[in-house]
């Protein structure tokens, strides 16, 4: 796809199309080469793509990464379904970021996800009835889905029992994965995953 093609999809009459309507993606860059292509930096007014890319193989790929995080929100049982919820929660959580980073957030949403995906982990094998790890190396896809669910989990952890906002937690946590903060639960999870890997080898 050409370069002129691609800005022809990011405007609508003339227009850049913006996520929430403020934060543009032109200038969003992908550093990790593995996850460039899963990483899907879309254009959209509103990040809903209703469903239609989740039965097709790799079909996540085609959805928009701020549509994902907000779908990942709406996992437990309480919250499954309240897409507006979800939306509202990750519209606050990005106005926070650039109060506190003065970035993008979307960049910084980017930049959290590359921290946060691990390369390594271990997989079951059984052989004669003993079953024991061996470790594996991470598929792209499967590092965004993980990365994305701890940061979602790390902050639904932090706001439990708390005063403070799921909206101020998300913020914070994807600041910390952002900037390879080892307080962020993500990049926990991430080198614990990892140094089982190692050990496994």
């Amino acid at each position: 796809m050409s370069l002129e093609t691609q800005k022809k999809l990011r405007t609508l009459d003339g227009k850049e199309i913006k996520v929430f309507g403020k934060w543009s993606i032109e200038d969003v860059v992908v550093r990790d080469p593995g996850l460039a292509r899963y990483i899907n930096l879309k254009p959209m007014l509103v990040p809903y793509t209703e469903g239609r890319y989740q039965k097709r193989p790799f079909g996540k790929a085609k959805i928009p990464i701020v549509e994902r995080l907000m779908n990942q929100l709406m996992r437990p049982g309480r919250n499954s379904g309240k897409k507006h919820l979800a939306y509202n929660i990750v519209k606050k959580a990005f106005e926070i970021i650039h109060l506190k980073t003065g970035e993008n957030p979307i960049q910084v949403l980017v930049r959290a996800i590359e921290n946060a995906a691990p390369r390594e982990e271990t997989t079951r094998i059984a052989y004669g009835g003993i079953v024991y790890h061996v470790a594996v190396d991470c598929a792209p896809q499967r590092r965004v889905d993980l990365a994305i669910r701890w940061i979602v989990e790390g902050a639904r952890l932090a706001a439990f029992n708390n005063p403070k906002p799921i909206e101020e937690a998300l913020a914070d946590e994807i600041i910390a994965a952002a900037s390879n903060d080892p307080k962020s639960y993500a990049i926990r999870k991430k080198d614990e995953v990892e140094r089982i890997a190692a050990s496994s080898r």
